[in-house]
């Protein structure tokens, strides 16, 4: 089966070197895709010199969820993921794995785990996001998998849509609730570490933007039909707290 790869990208130079090594030095060579929003570092320089990149684009964008969701656009694989410009992908095997798990089990929709890693270092552990095999009720509690382990079925986007853009730092979390809502999609979680993730995303940024993501959260709760969207809300803050004892 064929993996699609989308990155988005600004001025994501140098980490964004990282990133594509860690594509080009897998057994199962995917699509790649970058998105880029304009960059005016090396991004662009790194990105026409890379052999593994399909095809990339450079235009001002509306942020990384209007570049991701060009990508799925122009995705041609049967199953399309994310990866982030500053993050990695955990092993050489981990995409092989991924498409021959997809086989044995007619998932729609797979996920895995993810470890936060120093933007320096990135051999160094900072936060592990253990998931678990899904259960519908788990949503009620907050639950939801590491977005950049996701991948999923082309028809799965056909089907549920693209990220909203009226969210700003939430997008991601209102399009796993529209996809894992759906009782007739097959999970599959994959027991591994897919994605190694440099820690300081956008939403833990600063105070302002933890608040923003708390709103956005809540929003996104109530859109797509969760009960309790305050109860959900505090189970899910709750439990990104185990995320830096477990290893």
């Amino acid at each position: 089966m064929k993996i699609s790869l989308i990155t988005a990208t600004y001025n994501s130079y140098p980490a964004i070197n990282d990133c594509i090594a860690s594509i080009a030095n897998q057994t199962a060579k995917p699509e790649h895709l970058v998105i880029d929003g304009g960059s005016n570092d090396k991004t662009l320089e790194t990105v026409k010199t890379a052999k593994i990149i399909a095809k990339y684009i450079s235009e001002p964008d509306k942020g990384i969820y209007d570049a991701l969701n060009k990508g799925i656009q122009m995705a041609s694989g049967d199953i399309i993921g994310v990866l982030h410009s500053d993050d990695l992908l955990a092993s050489d095997t981990i995409l092989e794995k991924i498409a021959l798990t997809f086989e044995e089990t007619g998932a729609d929709v797979l996920y895995g785990d993810l470890v936060y890693v120093d933007k320096e270092d990135t051999s160094k552990v900072i936060r592990f996001w253990k998931s678990q095999p899904f259960k519908t009720e788990l949503l009620k509690r907050g639950w939801m998998p590491a977005h950049p382990t996701v991948f999923a079925k082309r028809e799965v986007y056909q089907k549920h849509g693209l990220f909203d853009l009226s969210f700003k730092i939430a997008a991601d979390y209102d399009l796993m609730l529209r996809i894992f809502k759906d009782s007739s999609l097959k999970y599959t979680y994959l027991p591994e570490v897919i994605t190694r993730m440099r820690v300081g995303g956008a939403s833990n940024k600063s105070v302002s933007n933890i608040i923003q993501k708390s709103k956005e959260d809540y929003r996104a709760m109530k859109k797509n039909g969760l009960g309790f969207p305050a109860w959900t809300l505090f189970c899910k803050n709750l439990s990104k707290i185990p995320q830096f004892f477990k290893r």
